[in-house]
């Protein structure tokens, strides 16, 4: 047993990142997202033994029992959003912000957590596009099989045969159901995910350029990073604004509430620049305050996704607090 086991693990183990990015997609949630992957490595090894490789690849087995996993997972389950999903954009950058924890909230991944080696930049490309917030967003408007039948035709360049024996269905069924799912993405808007993104040297100094204009609290400098139409949204508080003025309105609030002093620490979410926010707390260090998301086009920062959740600095490994310097947060 212990050397089936070994055996098991040796071969499992390399597709434990790349299954977490596939429930990822599904559900919407990392959190949901490692669970279903422990359940598809449980169910997995106490099957091993009937495991036929003759019949599939162990690769396309595991992404059965995960799909499945996910499928059930999803009859349970409310759609996950982002706040530009409930509805048009707010018009008033005063009015209060009321979070709305019932809503089940989509969530950011850290792009430690993805699938590709972050050491291969074509691996890496490919994942980046399947995992941006706009993407996972717009495709949690699908129903679960259309979801899954996109996501491993589309995404994971599963095979119609391949993917029929995954979903115990005909290749035709797949088809079928891939054509509705395209259609049905054509009406979500997914706008930003066709946008040439900027080089990375060019995002690198956009993203310095907003961290020191925030850190500065320089509003005229922050606002000129900002394309004209720009998004900024704050999950949990269901609230969402357009516009490079909204944008600006809005931050010069933060100031006014929240104080002129704040510190940002670099990560990545989603395939995307991110950065952990830190307000001045009342015992003179800073303290989490959001994780914010951006988007990027040629002409400046086209939206910024806030979420207001202090468990995400945890799973993204950022500190609850950090002290005055902020020379050590500058982006490398």
């Amino acid at each position: 047993m212990t050397a089936v086991k070994d055996d098991f693990e040796r071969q499992a183990d390399p597709f434990r990142r790349e299954l977490l990015a596939h429930c990822y997609r599904m559900l919407g949630s990392v959190h949901e997202a490692e669970d279903l992957v422990q359940e598809t490595m449980l169910r997995a090894w106490r099957s091993y033994h009937r495991f036929d490789d003759q019949r599939a690849s162990l690769r396309t087995w595991l992404y059965r029992i995960a799909t499945n996993a996910c499928l059930t997972a999803l009859t349970s389950a409310s759609r996950r959003v982002l706040p530009s999903g409930l509805g048009a954009p707010a018009d008033d950058p005063e009015q209060p912000l009321v979070p709305a924890f019932d809503v089940p909230w989509l969530q950011p991944i850290p792009d430690t957590l993805l699938g590709a080696a972050l050491d291969d930049p074509v691996a890496t490309l490919a994942v980046r596009g399947s995992v941006r917030l706009a993407f996972i967003a717009a495709i949690q408007y699908l129903p679960a099989r259309q979801r899954a039948i996109l996501i491993l035709r589309d995404v994971l360049a599963f095979s119609a045969v391949e993917v029929a024996d995954i979903l115990a269905t005909t290749p035709a069924a797949v088809n079928s159901g891939l054509q509705r799912a395209r259609a049905r993405l054509e009406g979500v808007s997914v706008g930003e995910d066709r946008i040439e993104e900027p080089s990375d040297p060019t995002s690198r100094s956009l993203i310095d350029q907003y961290v020191a204009a925030f850190e500065s609290a320089d509003v005229p400098a922050l606002t000129r990073l900002l394309t004209d139409q720009v998004v900024l949204e704050m999950p949990p508080v269901p609230l969402w604004f357009i516009g490079r003025g909204q944008y600006r309105e809005f931050i010069a609030r933060v100031f006014r509430l929240r104080g002129r002093d704040w510190r940002m620490v670099p990560t990545a979410a989603n395939g995307q620049p991110a950065v952990g926010a830190y307000c001045l707390g009342e015992q003179g260090a800073f303290e989490a305050h959001t994780l914010q998301v951006f988007s990027l086009s040629p002409s400046g920062i086209s939206r910024n996704v806030v979420f207001q959740d202090p468990h995400l600095f945890e799973l993204f490994g950022l500190p609850l607090t950090v002290g005055g310097d902020s020379a050590a947060t500058r982006l490398p």
